[in-house]
């Protein structure tokens, strides 16, 4: 999802799922309450709440008439151990930021998912010895925000490794266990093919653990799938896997799979527009499909210039559009309409305007340090020498913005 980076409560009996049938109420500190339905969180986009210049996401919903977001990631702890984190930097035991979001959220008649994994940092199921003592870390985050949805991220480097699979894939199962009614979503890579070994080896291992979540969905980008074409032949392969795999019919199949796309440019140069989402999303409501996702929120928004000079950010898609037109179609696959009236103060984050001390190759440079390169302000996320800013989107540069 982003390669992710940075990606449901369904019974565990093979049967196809009623989309959107099922209610949920959410409760924030403030005793607000929300009423969703299972397609919300089959639509929600992921969000980064702490990283990557974070929009509002209360204007988001004032401006596209969206009412859930996919919130990431949880990791374990850089430092190591088996608890949960937020990007691997902020326990979840202590947080305060992204509950005052999710509290804003509800307040407004939204609610949240939560992503655990993705591609940077260590994953819980690396860091802990067990299923159990996974499942405990994440019922830690299903406890501390009152959560009703949960989306397992389960990509490379993590989905080579056997064991951690195993610990993930028990984990979301004890969950799902656990907390009657809870939206499991499993989020992996796409190849054209549908997904790739390691893939198919996670799906044989749901299978081997008698798991069946709400939806597996996959990423069909960052592997050659410049377009909507690539990827609805990627989807239309995956469903077979997921016939052959657990024995399902075809409808059954679609009924538990999902798409999340990157929206604009992806990390490898491929192009994902506005009208290749519509394609998507045709393809996946016409197949009766659970889930309709993009990466992320926090890029949908155009770039200064539109094409960000044939960059991949992370702020931003790099394709000429109007801010959260990516978001529109979440809004449209959960069957809502979105608003056509612009939002009187559009949620942007105006450009920083001073360039700061010129980047150097040689420097040495530390978590904070901000920098000018190429007509834009970075800030360092960590120790760091010698690595381009903006060279890639998950490297240790954030953008700040033009200069």
């Amino acid at each position: 999802m982003r390669r992710l980076r940075a990606c449901l409560g369904a019974a565990t009996a093979v049967t196809t799922i009623a989309v959107g049938a099922t209610a949920f109420v959410a409760s924030s500190a403030s005793g607000a309450s929300t009423d969703l339905s299972n397609r919300w969180y089959a639509a929600a986009p992921y969000l980064m709440p702490l990283d990557n210049d974070p929009p509002d996401a209360t204007a988001i919903m004032d401006a596209t008439g969206l009412k859930a977001f996919q919130l990431a990631f949880v990791l374990a702890p850089n430092g190591g151990g088996c608890s949960p984190t937020w990007d691997g930097t902020a326990p979840v035991s202590a947080d305060t930021a992204v509950k005052a979001k999710i509290d804003a959220i509800r307040a407004k008649g939204g609610d949240v998912s939560v992503s655990i994994g993705g591609y940077n940092g260590t994953k819980l199921g690396q860091a802990c010895s067990d299923a159990a003592s996974t499942a405990a870390a994440y019922q830690q985050v299903i406890t501390k925000y009152g959560l009703r949805a949960i989306d397992f991220d389960l990509e490379e480097p993590e989905y080579e490794n056997t064991a951690a699979i195993r610990n993930e894939i028990g984990a979301a199962k004890i969950l799902q266990q656990n907390n009657p009614g809870l939206y499991v979503s499993v989020t992996t890579a796409g190849t054209a093919d549908g997904t790739g070994w390691f893939g198919k080896q996670m799906l044989l291992e749901a299978k081997s653990q008698g798991f069946t979540p709400n939806n597996f969905s996959i990423m069909p980008f960052d592997g050659g799938f410049n377009g909507a074409a690539a990827q609805t032949g990627a989807l239309t392969n995956f469903n077979q896997i997921l016939q052959s795999t657990f024995g399902w019919d075809q409808a059954t199949a679609y009924a538990h799979e999902g798409f999340s796309g990157m929206n604009g440019r992806s990390d490898t140069g491929e192009m994902f527009s506005q009208a290749d989402f519509q394609t998507v999303l045709d393809y996946a409501t016409s197949h009766h499909m659970d889930r309709f996702t993009f990466w992320s929120l926090n890029r949908d928004r155009q770039c200064t210039p539109p094409d960000n000079g044939g960059r991949t950010s992370g702020t931003c898609s790099s394709v000429a559009q109007n801010a959260w037109d990516f978001a529109k179609f979440s809004v449209k696959f959960a069957g809502a309409t979105p608003p056509t009236d612009p939002p009187t103060t559009p949620p942007t984050t105006p450009p920083s305007t001073g360039c700061k001390t010129a980047w150097s190759a040689t420097a040495v440079y530390t978590q904070g340090n901000e920098v000018s390169y190429n007509s834009h302000n970075w800030k360092a996320k960590w120790w760091t020498q010698n690595e381009r800013p903006g060279a890639a989107e998950w490297g240790p540069w954030q953008d700040e913005g033009a200069c």
